[in-house]
């Protein structure tokens, strides 16, 4: 079973890049709930962890000793990555196991696009 991503709807996976010009108020929101995910160390260290794991995916059974967090705190944080597109989640028998969602970090990626340049200025063509 895999959990869809919950960005109200069947939106596609966010947006054009940031400096191509004004986003829309949607893909702003879509956008920023793809930020709002990722702005917590213990997520960030999920992903991580997820990330580095051989064959890319882990048992939330592993999660609480390797975050020294209780099951309930990484659940919910494994959650709202799950609803943000970020990661899948499958119930195999009693446990879950993630994997990262490579199409959510991709998406980010296009949004923040390479327009920007090292000094934090938009490049003048």
């Amino acid at each position: 079973m895999r959990d869809e991503q919950d960005f109200g709807g069947s939106a596609p996976l966010c947006c054009a890049p940031v400096t191509a010009g004004r986003l829309d108020e949607d893909a702003a929101a879509q956008l920023a709930a793809l930020f709002k995910a990722l702005a917590d160390p213990v997520r960030v260290r999920l992903v991580s962890i997820i990330a580095g794991t051989p064959g890319g995916e882990i048992c939330a059974c592993d999660l609480p000793g390797l975050l020294d967090r209780s099951q309930p705190t990484i659940s919910h944080h494994l959650t709202v990555l799950v609803r943000a597109g970020l990661i899948d989640r499958e119930q195999r028998g009693k446990w879950a196991w993630f994997r990262l969602r490579r199409e959510g970090f991709a998406a980010i990626r296009a949004a923040l696009g390479d327009g920007v340049a090292a000094d934090g200025l938009a490049p003048t063509g």
